[in-house]
């Protein structure tokens, strides 16, 4: 084993450890002192680099931190992750396991992992090249939109960078180079309560409102085509009513749905074929919405994603939607890839750990080539 060899399996220990520290907290929409326990975790790492300025913010309760060197307020690269996790109600979920040349444990993959190799890159780059033009800008609101995150800071906070890594998306020989549009919205019906033994005498809000929802997805399932999943889609994620009384009839009910588009469809499109199908008497909220994004990827990333895999990169598009699109909207050229993911969103979410070894190096590569540095 080489000196170098030995450097990147000390490294590699360091991210799958850190990993693991950081599947440990659950940082949950709803977790509110645990996502800023994940945050002081996280600046806590950065904070002991010599000549790194952290700079804080905070909006609606979600913390964000940009660290780089001084001086480098806009850095030439700006690598962007995200703390957060989405929830299970199980607390046991966030525990990691290493079996199989993986790690398990809910949030590795989406994205402790690349959070740690981030965290890992940006030390090594900036302890052996003080002054380098790199940022790391780390959030903790993706999963609930990021509009109070990568939205905050690249908006009302004029952060800018030359180009962003965002690791969270497409696969380790795949750089994502569109996403998807989207529209979390929430459908109100109301009705008139009655007896469920006449329910002639009412208006049961629940059944219009599934009627509505049956509407809308047979609208969205039209879309669908034979080759791919590149075409609007409507997923049905929440139906609830506010009564508890199993012979009583609603007379309000409540649901939610996730709708993606591609373009060239538009919100404006997609908000009047939601309206058309389930007519003007129910309520429509939009939750989070965000337009689709084009990533435009620097050639020399995938020049190097090649070299380090030994295989040809593919373009991929991207059904989801990331933090990518506040900063695509800012001409700002997106590198997206990440490690080999599975179960995404799942208990038994996992990551590999020999594609995290590969990632990190694509990542270390990268930057010294597009800064000239070495480390």
């Amino acid at each position: 084993m080489t000196a170098t060899d030995a450097n990147y399996e000390r490294e590699l220990e360091r991210i799958v450890a850190l990993t693991r520290d950081l599947v440990l907290i659950p940082g949950t929409h709803d977790r509110v002192s645990e996502r800023k326990r994940c945050y002081e975790f996280v600046k806590n790492h950065l904070e002991v680099l010599p000549g790194i300025e952290v700079r804080e913010f905070e909006r609606n309760q979600y913390q964000s931190l940009v660290a780089h060197p001084s001086g480098h307020r806009d850095p030439e690269i700006l690598i962007c992750a995200h703390l957060d996790v989405i929830d299970h109600p199980d607390p046991d979920a966030y525990r990691s396991t290493i079996r199989e040349g993986r790690i398990y444990g809910a949030g590795c993959g989406d994205m402790k992992g690349a959070l740690a190799i981030a965290l890992e890159v940006f030390r090594t780059v900036c302890s052996h090249n003080p002054g380098a033009s790199l940022g790391l800008a780390v959030t903790s609101d993706e999963e609930t939109g990021g509009e109070h995150g990568i939205g905050y800071l690249f908006g009302e906070e004029g952060l800018r960078c030359g180009v962003a890594l965002v690791p969270d998306g497409g696969s380790l020989g795949e750089i994502t180079v569109e996403e998807k549009g989207l529209l979390h919205l929430r459908l109100h019906q109301r009705g008139h309560a009655a007896h469920a033994a006449r329910p002639w005498l009412g208006d049961n809000a629940l059944e219009k409102l599934i009627d509505k929802l049956l509407a809308l997805r047979s609208r969205f399932q039209a879309y669908q085509g034979d080759k791919d999943s590149w075409h609007p889609t409507c997923a049905i994620t929440v139906v609830g009513t506010k009564n508890r009384t199993t012979n009583r009839i609603p007379d309000e009910s409540d649901a939610v749905v996730d709708i993606r588009y591609p373009t060239p469809c538009t919100e404006q499109e997609i908000m009047a074929e939601v309206r058309d199908a389930i007519g003007t008497d129910a309520e429509v909220e939009q939750i989070i919405s965000g337009d689709p994004a084009h990533l435009k990827p620097d050639p020399s990333f995938i020049a190097v994603t090649e070299e380090i895999t030994g295989a040809p990169v593919k373009l991929v598009r991207g059904d989801g939607a990331s933090d990518a699109r506040f900063i695509c909207e800012h001409g700002i050229p997106v590198m997206m890839s990440r490690p080999i993911v599975g179960n995404l969103h799942a208990e038994d979410e996992w990551i590999d750990i020999a594609s995290m070894d590969q990632y990190y190096q694509i990542y270390l590569t990268y930057i010294c080539r597009k800064l000239g540095i070495r480390v």
